[in-house]
C-alpha cells in the first residue's frame, strides 16, 4: 500500500521489509555482542590495569604501532571492536592506541591473508594489508588531532 500526498510518498511494504531485515541483523549480532561483553568482563577481572598501560602505553608512536599490530593479528568485526575499544579506554589505554587498534582490527587481515592471496593474488593482498596498516596508524593520529585529546 502506498500513501501519496503532495510532499511525500511512503512505501509501507518497503518500510516493513527494511524493519524485518534490520531486526534479523540485530538478532544475528546480539549473541556475539553479549559474548564479547561477558568476555570483556572476564578479562577485566583477571588482567590488571597496569598490563594494558604497560603493553599499549608509552609514546604516541609506540602505542599506535602496538595498537595497530594487535588489531592486525586479532581481526574481527566492527560491532565488537567498539565494545573492546571502550573497555580499553576505560582501562587507561590512550586514544592513539585504541583508534589504531579498531581501524586495524576491521581493515587489516593477517588471519585472512592466505585465503585472500590465493583468491586475489599475493601482491594485491600484501599491498592492501600494508596500506590498511598505515592508514590505521594515520587514522589514530587524525582522530586525536580532531578531538584534541592526548
Amino acid at each position: 500500500m502506498r500513501l501519496r500526498s503532495r510532499i511525500v510518498s511512503i512505501d509501507y511494504e518497503g518500510l516493513r521489509s527494511s524493519f524485518r531485515r534490520a531486526a534479523k541483523g540485530l538478532s544475528n549480532a546480539l549473541p556475539m555482542i553479549v559474548g564479547v561483553v561477558f568476555l570483556m568482563g572476564l578479562v577485566k577481572s583477571f588482567v590488571p590495569k597496569s598490563f594494558y598501560i604497560e603493553f599499549l602505553g608509552g609514546s604516541w608512536l609506540r602505542s599506535s604501532l602496538m595498537g595497530s599490530g594487535v588489531g592486525s593479528v586479532l581481526a574481527g568485526n566492527p560491532v565488537t571492536s567498539y565494545i573492546i575499544g571502550g573497555e580499553m579506554l576505560s582501562q587507561g589505554v590512550g586514544l592513539y592506541a585504541v583508534t589504531s587498534f579498531i581501524l586495524a582490527w576491521v581493515t587489516v587481515g593477517i588471519v585472512q591473508f592466505p585465503a585472500e592471496s590465493e583468491e586475489l593474488g599475493r601482491r594485491f593482498a600484501l599491498t592492501r594489508n600494508v596500506f590498511s596498516f598505515l592508514l590505521a596508524l594515520a587514522g589514530g593520529f587524525v582522530t586525536v588531532a580532531i578531538l584534541g585529546v592526548l
